[in-house]
C-alpha cells in the first residue's frame, strides 16, 4: 500500500513488483480514516485471502518470516503478535530504544501469557480477516492519532478473540531506530498516550509492575531511613542482568553486562519522562 507518497516510491514499487505475481502495489485513494489507518483498511478490504500479515515499509523483515508465518496460522487463532526488533548499533540513542524494545516486547509477550494482552507491533503483526471485520477493523481505534496496533489488541480482547505470539528467529522483523532524542521522545510520547487507552485490567498490570520497578531503583536514596534499602537495589540489579542474559537472544539482542546496569537505569527514568510528555506534551505524528 502507498500511502500518498510524495517521491517516486510508488513507480519503484510497481516496476520492482511488475514480475512478481503474487504483489500488488496499490495507491491508497479510497481511504476510509486519515492517516496509516486508512491505508491499512484499504489494503486490507483488497486482499484476496483470509489471513493478514501487516509490517511497515522502514522494515526488514527475516528471509523465512512469511513461510513461517504461514505455517502458524493453521494454528487458527484470531490475532498474531510477533517480535520486531530494532537494529543495534554503536550510539546511545539506539542502545536506550533497543533496551526499551526489548523490555516493553518481554513485557508484553509475557502479559499474553498472563491472559492479559495489550500491545502489539504493527511492524510484525497479523488476524484473520473474519477477526479484523468482527471488531469493525479500525472504527473503534481512533483514540489517538497513532496506536492502532495496540488498540485492535484491545478490541480483540474486548470480543474474547484468540491471541497468540510468533517468538521463533525466523518470524522477527527488523527495523531501524530513531537518530535523535527529539525523534525518539516525540515516538515515545506516541505510544504512551496510547497505553491511556488500553483496558482497566492491563492498565493496572502496567501500573504495578512499573511502581514496583521504579521504586526498587530509587531505593538507593532511601539509605537515609534504612540501610537495608540497599539490598532492593541490588536484588534488582542482579535480577536485571540476569532476565536480560537469559532473554535477550530470544527477542534479537545482545547487550552486555555493564550496558545493562545504565540502560536499565534509565528505562525506569524514562518510563516516568515519557507518562508525563504523553499527559501534558502535544503529541504529534510524524
Amino acid at each position: 500500500m502507498d500511502d500518498n507518497s510524495s517521491d517516486n516510491t510508488l513507480e519503484i514499487a510497481e516496476e520492482q513488483c511488475s514480475n512478481i505475481g503474487n504483489i500488488s502495489v496499490v495507491k491508497a485513494v479510497d481511504k476510509s480514516y486519515s492517516g496509516k489507518r486508512g491505508a491499512l483498511d484499504y489494503g486490507i478490504s483488497l486482499a484476496k485471502h483470509p489471513n493478514i500479515l501487516i509490517t511497515d515499509a522502514d522494515c526488514i523483515p527475516d528471509e523465512n518470516w512469511l513461510n513461517y508465518c504461514t505455517l502458524k496460522v493453521h494454528s487458527k487463532c484470531d490475532f498474531y503478535i510477533g517480535i520486531a526488533p530494532f537494529i543495534q548499533k554503536n550510539k546511545i540513542v539506539n542502545k536506550i530504544s533497543c533496551y526499551e524494545n526489548f523490555l516493553n516486547s518481554l513485557l508484553a509477550i509475557s502479559a499474553v501469557k498472563l491472559k492479559l494482552p495489550y500491545s502489539a507491533s504493527a511492524r510484525n503483526f497479523g488476524f484473520t480477516k473474519d477477526a479484523y471485520n468482527k471488531i469493525g477493523g479500525y472504527s473503534k481505534t481512533l483514540d489517538t492519532i497513532s496506536g492502532d496496533d495496540d488498540l485492535l489488541v484491545r478490541e480483540a480482547v474486548k470480543n474474547n478473540l484468540s491471541i497468540c505470539i510468533l517468538t521463533h528467529p525466523d518470524s522477527f522483523v527488523y527495523s531501524e531506530t530513531k537518530n535523535t532524542f527529539k525523534e525518539y521522545f516525540s515516538q515515545r510520547s506516541r505510544h504512551t498516550q496510547t497505553s491511556f487507552y488500553y483496558p482497566i485490567k492491563q492498565k493496572l498490570f502496567l501500573a504495578l509492575w512499573h511502581s514496583l520497578n521504579i521504586v526498587f531503583v530509587i531505593s538507593p536514596l532511601l539509605m537515609i531511613v534504612n540501610n537495608l534499602f540497599i539490598i532492593l537495589f541490588l536484588l534488582k540489579l542482579i535480577l536485571d542482568i540476569t532476565k536480560t542474559m537469559l532473554f535477550q537472544k530470544n527477542f534479537g539482542y545482545k547487550f552486555k553486562m555493564l550496558e545493562v546496569f545504565y540502560l536499565q537505569i534509565l528505562y525506569e527514568f524514562f518510563i516516568v519522562v515519557h507518562f508525563f510528555r504523553a499527559m501534558f506534551g502535544k503529541v504529534e505524528w510524524k
